[in-house]
């Protein structure tokens, strides 16, 4: 009888241990997410700049395959063909770029207003997708023409001219602010992935001093695999990107599409993001197309499918089948709670994240870190 209260107090024991275990785990789990929820921009921020840093490693690891020369001058090498890249692009074609940037923004508002007229014309409640701007817009500018048909012949006090004067000030220094942050988190960016690519053994080595002594070698492991599959999917994804901007900015142009080009360059930076990347840069090319007539919106719809399917069959299998191997509802349930909860830094690098969590589970599944502790 004494040995079976002591199996039931050890049973009962190590139970509430579990309990107790399991309950700081969760509370430990939701104060992390809570936390990495405050502090997400400034997270995601740091973990872009060490995939530019990857990125640039690899673009620099390649040309070592080409010529025999050390890793700084063929990173600067890199970096002065990018920067050379994007001059060109600014200086040939930066008048073009904002002029149909210009012409896309106008058209695209207007067809969204079409939109709205020919839902609500077919009984479809649009009250909730918040398209009313337009007609608002439209409505000021209206009160304004009467306005100065009208004036008014008092002439404002100085309380109105004081808060009108404080109104347009709060926005401009709201509008300095946020162009302020724009620029200083491009360089942050900047100056994160170069000094990544610059000396990336010395933060390899401190993230390997990080690990316990005895599980050094299973660490060492994971981040091989890691900065591999994150090289290979980072050079298979500017391919791919390129690839659809350049079939888009061509099939646009010869469909006759107004502000191809700007399109063009949308859906390949769209690219980075799967699944619903390529969903928001359809929408708007057809979006942008419906002006120039069904025809052509037809046209458009026909070859966004036709890059989808080139971008998703043939492209991203034959570049990346031996980076990832994820199933694409996976990825898009991870993408959707990311996005969710983190905004869209967690939806545009949630590939990435899944990518490294998955050379992690991998590893351990395999019993590579069991074989090599034992």
């Amino acid at each position: 009888m004494a040995a079976a209260d002591d199996r039931r107090l050890v049973a009962r024991n190590d139970l509430a241990w579990a309990i107790a275990v399991g309950g700081i785990g969760v509370v430990l789990f939701a104060a992390g997410l809570s936390l990495a929820r405050e502090y997400a921009a400034t997270l995601f921020l740091i973990f872009a700049g060490m995939l530019l840093g990857v990125a640039l490693t690899a673009m620099s690891e390649r040309l070592g395959q080409v010529v025999q020369l050390p890793h700084p001058v063929r990173l600067v090498i890199v970096c002065l063909v990018l920067a050379t890249l994007l001059s060109g692009v600014i200086l040939l074609g930066g008048a073009t770029i904002a002029q149909q940037a210009t012409v896309l923004s106008n058209t695209i508002k207007s067809q969204l207003v079409n939109v709205k007229s020919f839902l609500d014309q077919h009984g479809i409640d649009t009250s909730y997708f918040n398209l009313n701007n337009a007609a608002a817009a439209s409505t000021d500018s209206g009160n304004a023409q009467n306005a100065e048909k009208n004036p008014p012949r008092e002439f404002p006090g100085a309380s109105t001219l004081a808060s009108s004067g404080g109104a347009i000030v709060g926005q401009t220094f709201k509008l300095l602010l946020g162009t302020v942050n724009a620029i200083g988190n491009v360089f942050i960016l900047l100056f994160l992935g170069l000094a990544f690519a610059a000396q990336p053994g010395v933060y390899y080595r401190g993230l390997l001093f990080l690990a316990p002594a005895r599980h050094r070698g299973s660490a060492t492991v994971v981040l091989d695999r890691i900065s591999e599959t994150l090289e290979r999917w980072l050079i298979a994804q500017i391919i791919v990107m390129f690839a659809v901007f350049a079939v888009t900015w061509i099939g646009l142009a010869i469909i006759g599409i107004p502000s191809s080009f700007i399109l063009g360059i949308q859906a390949g930076l769209l690219a980075f993001i799967p699944t619903v990347g390529a969903l928001i840069a359809g929408l708007i090319v057809v979006l942008a197309s419906l002006a120039s007539g069904w025809v052509a919106a037809a046209s458009a719809l026909v070859l966004f499918l036709g890059v989808h399917a080139l971008e998703s069959f043939v492209l991203t299998p034959l570049l990346q089948r031996q980076a990832l191997d994820i199933p694409p509802a996976t990825l898009f349930a991870v993408q959707i709670f990311l996005g969710v909860v983190f905004g869209i830094w967690g939806l545009a690098l949630a590939l990435p994240l899944l990518a490294i969590v998955k050379v992690v589970v991998d590893y351990f599944k395999s019993g590579e870190a069991q074989a090599e502790t034992a």
